[in-house]
């Protein structure tokens, strides 16, 4: 990942809502979730859903895929991993052992 990678995917996550969607995407993976369900459950109009979802697209954190009538997103969880590594790759001057908690945190979700 790349800076300005990492710009877009922190700031389409820099607003209520998509982080809302984003967390949301996350509680339900590896399933995924329709775009009209998403919009119902956050109680976001659904083309104002689409405008949302569409940022997180293209921030390379959210993927949809076509399903019948429906489209199905989910989060991109090699994404998210990017943009954490990328974040703390040059972490603690080279002392793995200060990281080691971080990574402990990030080990279960993962």
């Amino acid at each position: 990942m790349d800076n300005e990678s990492a710009i877009a995917a922190l700031g389409a996550l820099a607003q209520g809502t998509r982080l809302e969607v984003f967390r949301l995407l996350v509680r339900h993976e590896p399933g995924g979730m329709a775009a009209g369900e998403i919009a119902r459950q956050l109680g976001v109009p659904q083309n104002t859903m689409s405008a949302h979802l569409g940022i997180l697209a293209r921030a390379g954190i959210v993927r949809s895929e076509r399903h019948s009538r429906s489209i199905i997103y989910r989060a991109d969880l090699n994404g998210l991993r990017a943009l954490t590594l990328f974040l703390v790759k040059d972490c603690c001057a080279g002392s793995p052992e200060l990281s080691a908690p971080l990574l402990a945190e990030l080990s279960p979700c993962c």
